[in-house]
């Protein structure tokens, strides 16, 4: 009976999560609080843009040792940050596959490029949870080369409230099936340890990923296209996607339509002064024999 009881806690929690990983919507949307069910009244992610994280906070790396937040900034790249918890039976697990998946599609490397950093939300964990976390991590990214770039995180209940706090990340335990209610998502932050861009949910486009690392390194890193693109696309925080812009389009549009105006005049210019040349290098009796006809 004991074992029914959990088994039906874990699957209401599990299902409330799974409901929860879309939430990344302003706080005057969707249920009010007060309809929500008790656990999960005080469940949200809704990272404030350019807010700082406190990079001096004390944690524990897969390999015991002590380190701080700002171990991983202030090296010109760009941070991928995300809540979880490595005991999670579900959730937690789909948004370390969907970062990994989503970072395995892009050309760019984690430790030459970006640092991937996960944070554990539950003080119980160990380090040895977390290499496990990123032996799995490793395996399914295959490219062992990176290994430096990942760094999967334990520490203290104050550490963790102060870094959870500041990404505006809520999360509730529930005792009797020993499980945490919490929302879903990925945060990129600048090299200064400011939050740059957010994305909701267990699945990130591959372009929102790239444009969001290129926007969070200033431009640092990405291809001339990739900053072309973030012209035509803007960030809109309601959804936590990038978009077209129309109007940027239309404009970029109407830029290259005067640049191809402009490249055709010269061109063509150009050939009237070449032909124009070529006739002066003629020897005088062929120009005037021409004349002659």
């Amino acid at each position: 009976m004991n074992k029914v009881r959990h088994f039906v806690g874990v699957a209401v929690l599990l299902l409330a999560a799974w409901c929860l990983r879309a939430q990344a919507v302003p706080a005057n949307t969707g249920p009010s609080a007060a309809t929500m069910p008790r656990a999960l009244q005080n469940v949200g992610f809704e990272p404030p843009l350019n807010g700082p994280m406190p990079l001096d906070l004390p944690f524990r790396d897969e390999t015991g040792r002590s380190v701080q937040l700002r171990d991983y900034f202030g090296q010109q790249k760009p941070v991928v940050l995300a809540f979880v918890y490595y005991g999670c039976p579900m959730l937690c697990d789909q948004v370390e596959q969907g970062v990994v998946g989503v970072l395995r599609m892009l050309t760019f490397n984690p430790g030459r490029d970006y640092e991937v950093v996960f944070v554990s939300f539950d003080a119980r964990e160990t380090p040895e949870m977390a290499a496990e976390k990123k032996k799995k991590a490793l395996a399914h990214f295959r490219r062992p080369e990176t290994d430096s770039g990942w760094h999967f995180l334990t520490g203290s209940k104050e550490s963790i409230e102060a870094a959870t706090k500041a990404a505006n990340f809520r999360f509730s335990f529930d005792a009797k099936s020993n499980l945490f209610a919490h929302a879903s998502g990925v945060m990129l932050l600048t090299p200064d340890g400011c939050i740059s861009r957010y994305f909701y949910g267990v699945e990130y486009p591959g372009r929102d990923m790239r444009l969001g690392l290129v926007d969070a390194s200033a431009g640092k890193i990405g291809t001339p296209i990739d900053h072309v693109l973030l012209f035509c696309y803007h960030y809109d925080p309601s959804a936590a996607t990038y978009s077209a812009s129309i109007l940027k389009m239309i404009r970029l549009g109407g830029v290259l339509t005067i640049l191809c105006i402009v490249g055709g005049i010269l061109i063509s210019r150009r050939r009237e002064t070449l032909a124009a040349a070529r006739n002066l290098r003629q020897p005088l009796s062929s120009r005037l024999q021409r004349g002659a006809h």
